[in-house]
């Protein structure tokens, strides 16, 4: 799967097939494409829930100037909210709107998108995904429902011990 190209949303489920309309329309990629945008979280691996957002992960070292290109490009968006701040020790820019049938958030920081934690930990779900049964992605989509996170509910199905977030990133995919 290769999850650095959106048209694979398009032969998805219905929900994906959604977010593939909503990121089109709002041309989320060709617009941020300086910053290597890809789409994270758990929409990709089919894990969602009605409310699971668009999780939209970018690379930038220039905080001022991403967050004048997300307001120029997004701020007449629904809802549309941005703000800047330290996470773990990094600046991070975060703008929240929503499209037609989501919630989307922007999250940006100054690491490659495909060494974020956000990346790394879709693509170790979407390998167990794929090596366990039909029940196992059940089971986290319940767990989901009760109020777990992802992560804390792939540790929790899978025994790890620890932070679940610093758990799960020692699996290799």
């Amino acid at each position: 799967m290769n999850f650095l190209d959106i048209t694979y949303l398009k032969n998805g489920n219905e929900r994906q097939q959604k977010a593939y309309i909503d990121l089109t329309q709002l041309q989320v990629f060709e617009k941020l494409e300086k910053y290597n945008p890809v789409l994270a979280g758990t929409i990709p691996i089919g894990i969602d829930l009605p409310n699971s957002d668009l999780d939209i992960i970018c690379q930038c070292n220039d905080h001022i100037e991403f967050s004048s290109t997300i307001e120029q490009f997004f701020s007449e968006e629904e809802d549309f909210e941005i703000r800047t701040y330290t996470q773990d020790h990094l600046l991070v820019t975060v703008a929240n709107f929503e499209s037609d049938h989501f919630g989307v958030e922007i999250f940006g920081q100054d690491i490659t998108t495909t060494s974020q934690n956000a990346y790394r930990h879709m693509l170790i779900e979407h390998e167990i995904l794929n090596k366990q049964d039909a029940v196992f992605k059940k089971n986290i989509i319940q767990l989901k429902k009760e109020g777990y996170k992802t992560e804390p509910a792939f540790a929790k199905l899978l025994d790890l011990q620890g932070n679940p977030y610093e758990a799960l990133l020692k699996i290799k995919p």
